[in-house]
């Protein structure tokens, strides 16, 4: 596959990469349909392909004894198994597609050679990564400071952000699972944000009405985590340095 413009891609790595590294890394990227459910990675094995998501969100989780802890969500602006490339050679994660959509994958050792002949994909991946880092220990700090209204809420706008959309097609029992909270409280809460108009909430299926307010509602966790994707996007010079935020 050889595209022709940067364009070509809504995956905001592979958006960034400009001609000649663009058609390098396009002879090796496969399309493919994400469904639902899928396991893209699992935990204590090697991984045999990167994923470059294009559209729909993956839960990247810690699973420990039948429990599951949500880490990341990654959306169009990530890739599902990109630590790997930089450090260790055995995933710590499952990651399970959670909205269905579509991705380009890419052969691991067929992705090193890129980087070794392309330094600055390996820069952009880089860069990348530290933002995951950042997102996922965020993420573990969050649920141990913060509020049950503040961690929702940061969710609900990392999770629309990262699929691009306002309608999330997530129920009750899966945020009470991931965000390791009473679904008697993930319901009490929901409940009262969409009294407060900020969602819509049918059967399996959230609507954000109000993300700015939403935002509002969310921990310091969700700015710092967008300001370090942002951050990634940026020109190496003008990144700053992610600090965690408690």
């Amino acid at each position: 596959m050889r595209p022709n413009t940067p364009s070509f891609f809504k995956n905001a790595i592979l958006a960034r990469i400009i001609m000649p590294d663009l058609a390098t890394i396009g002879e090796f990227l496969e399309p493919i349909v994400l469904r639902e459910r899928m396991v893209l990675q699992e935990p204590k094995r090697h991984l045999d392909h990167v994923y470059f998501i294009e559209s729909g969100l993956v839960s990247q989780r810690i699973v420990a004894e039948g429990n599951i802890l949500e880490t990341a969500v990654i959306g169009y602006r990530g890739a599902v198994g990109a630590p790997l490339l930089l450090e260790g050679h055995l995933s710590t994660h499952q990651s399970v597609v959670l909205l269905p959509g579509r991705a380009h994958r890419i052969r691991v050792e067929d992705l090193r050679r890129v980087m070794n002949a392309r330094p600055e994909i390996r820069e952009y991946l880089a860069r990348y990564v530290q933002a995951l880092t950042l997102h996922s220990a965020q993420t573990g700090l969050c649920g141990v400071r913060h509020d049950r209204e503040k961690r929702l809420a940061s969710w609900l706008c990392l999770a629309s952000d990262a699929v691009g959309a306002h309608v999330l097609p997530i129920t009750h029992d899966y945020l009470s699972s991931v965000l390791a909270l009473r679904r008697a409280g993930v319901t009490e809460t929901l409940i009262r944000f969409e009294e407060q108009g900020l969602i819509r909430k049918t059967r399996g299926v959230l609507q954000i009405i109000e993300h700015k307010c939403l935002e509002q509602k969310a921990c310091c966790c969700y700015k710092l985590i967008t300001a370090a994707y942002v951050s990634s996007c940026s020109a190496p010079s003008a990144q700053a340095t992610g600090k965690l935020a408690t």
